[in-house]
């Protein structure tokens, strides 16, 4: 039976499930439209339809280090009781490992890309979704590849909260690049060096500094050399590599990684829901959802 754009729009009604996922329903079910709900409740798709619109701004971020590559990654859920639960630990596992394996290029590609169970990511989630009964969603990642002569340094803050991933060359020491992850995920470099930091964003931050002084009733003869004391302190705050070393403050983290013979090549810092609009629930009321489930 040929499947028409007014059936798709009619299941779409009845579930909530994307155009494709409804269209695939009724094909794979010759039109019966009954039979396309079950094959949609079965996959978990109807259900996780109805929570897409849900904020996910909790869950963990993931590390998963294969030889020279490695990926970080970061999960929703919409509560942190769940991210606490056995069963998303695990799903954040199989999925950090899946693309360590597929490399794909983008989420879009990563959600389409199958898995070896043969489902895709967004039906293996769309599985989990129906099970713990939250919107779970990969949020970003991203794949790093050093060669046999640097070092990856991976670390997990508070289970995950926070995950580094640093690559450090000229070192196969793996304690070292961890000890520079956790000194980026303490202090939060935005940089690895002052000068990967834009120049537009320099000479912005000299000219604020130099109205500062001269607000300040300064000379403008010494103006100069105290902007330049100030920006080498904006450059502490948002330069790894200038930044006093949490483990060690009378020296940089770059003279640390010197005396160890390497350099940083980068660093990666996921911080979970940076940037998203967090849910405010009872905390009472969310416990009880969950004992209902």
């Amino acid at each position: 039976m040929a499947v028409t754009a007014q059936m798709v729009k009619e299941l779409r009604a009845q579930t909530g499930a994307g155009m494709m996922d409804c269209k695939k329903a009724l094909t794979e079910n010759d039109g019966d439209m009954d039979k396309a709900i079950d094959w949609l409740r079965e996959k978990g798709i109807s259900k996780a339809a109805k929570k897409a619109d849900r904020v996910a701004a909790e869950g963990l971020a993931t590390i998963a280090v294969e030889g020279n590559k490695a990926v970080i990654a970061e999960i929703n859920s919409e509560t942190d009781f769940v991210a606490k639960n056995e069963s998303f630990t695990s799903l954040i596992n199989d999925i950090s490992q899946h693309l360590l394996k597929a490399t794909p290029e983008s989420v879009d590609a990563a959600l389409e890309s199958k898995m070896e169970n043969g489902q895709t990511v967004t039906e293996f989630l769309n599985e989990k979704i129906a099970k713990i009964g939250e919107k779970i969603s990969l949020r970003r990642f991203q794949i790093v590849e050093k060669t046999d002569a640097d070092a990856f340094g991976a670390y997990l803050h508070m289970g995950g909260r926070i995950g580094v991933l640093t690559l450090l060359e000229g070192t196969t020491d793996e304690e070292v690049a961890k000890d520079v992850a956790m000194h980026t995920a303490a202090v939060n470099p935005r940089f690895v060096s002052r000068d990967a930091v834009p120049a537009e964003e320099v000479e912005r931050e000299r000219e604020v500094l130099k109205q500062q002084a001269l607000n300040e009733g300064k000379p403008e003869k010494i103006v100069e050399k105290m902007v330049e004391g100030r920006i080498n302190k904006f450059f502490e705050e948002i330069s790894l590599v200038d930044q006093p070393f949490v483990k060690d403050t009378d020296q940089k983290v770059g003279k640390y990684v010197e005396s160890k013979g390497a350099t940083v090549k980068g660093f990666i810092r996921y911080e979970v829901g940076e940037g998203m609009e967090k849910r405010e629930d009872n905390f009472a009321d969310e416990v009880m959802s969950q004992v209902k489930k």
